[in-house]
């Protein structure tokens, strides 16, 4: 007595059943995972805001997007980034208690969830295509290259922000500090890819593709990080907004810039 099973055009079906079930599913599984990324970012942004208003309320001004001060030591943990081709001195993050700890394995609310690296270096310096603080207001304490005062010096309080629900503080970024002249095609300097600051940028943004990117940043860069070529922007206010990137570019016309205040601007 033969056994019952399957013939040759009954198990080309299941697997041609399997195949499309299987492509069906793959994108929206796929579309799930970036939705779930999405949101583990928006709570980090959350977080690093929450951080940043904590130590404005005990020291009565936000901190410096970076400080180099003679003779200060490095920051808790020790220094973050990759010395031959970062800056060694405390960002944003270093003055926020418990929030970044320096470690290849351990993962922070300072690390976006949704980065496109291909480089492993870049991947593990926590300075590149994580989270970036608006340079406007958490001004440099040191003067570096390009050069603007709107930059450096002390930095901002809430308080002095006049439309803080407009105005980004942190926001997805190529590099942990971002400025408005990232975000346009015209900014008033050239700026090179000699060091890697001053190749930060908004993920997605449409400017990027002609843009000089430090190498290993482009895929991130071009084709955004979020469904949508959307990011997560941090405001003065404390709230978080899903936005296109698009909607953060500073258009040049005629000498004049659209869209830099008071998205970028505290003005």
């Amino acid at each position: 007595m033969r056994r019952p099973c399957f013939t040759l055009t009954e198990l080309l079906v299941v697997i041609v059943t399997i195949a499309l079930l299987m492509a069906i599913l793959f994108p929206t599984l796929h579309s799930s995972k970036q939705q779930a990324q999405a949101i583990l970012c928006a709570s980090n942004v959350k977080q690093l805001l929450m951080g940043l208003f904590s130590y404005e309320n005990e020291n009565h001004i936000l901190p410096n997007g970076f400080d180099k001060q003679p003779g200060q030591g490095p920051p808790p943990g020790g220094f973050a980034g990759d010395s031959a081709q970062d800056k060694r001195g405390w960002w944003w993050f270093n003055f926020i208690e418990g929030f970044y700890e320096k470690s290849n394995s351990v993962t922070t609310v300072v690390t976006c969830p949704s980065k496109r690296l291909n480089d492993k270096r870049l991947m593990e310096n926590i300075l590149c295509s994580n989270y970036g603080a608006n340079q406007s207001i958490c001004k440099s304490s040191s003067q570096g290259e390009p050069t603007d005062p709107e930059f450096v010096g002390t930095p901002l309080r809430s308080s002095d922000i006049p439309r803080p629900a407009e105005t980004l503080l942190i926001v997805d970024s190529g590099y942990a500090m971002i400025n408005w002249w990232h975000a346009t095609d015209e900014p008033p300097v050239i700026l090179g890819n000699h060091k890697i600051e001053y190749t930060s940028y908004i993920p997605g943004l449409w400017i990027n593709k002609d843009r000089a990117l430090w190498p290993g940043l482009e895929e991130d860069a071009r084709y955004g990080r979020h469904l949508n070529k959307t990011v997560n922007v941090g405001f003065v206010d404390g709230h978080v907004s899903r936005k296109k990137a698009d909607d953060l570019c500073v258009e040049e016309t005629n000498g004049e810039y659209k869209n830099r205040s008071p998205l970028w601007l505290s003005k």
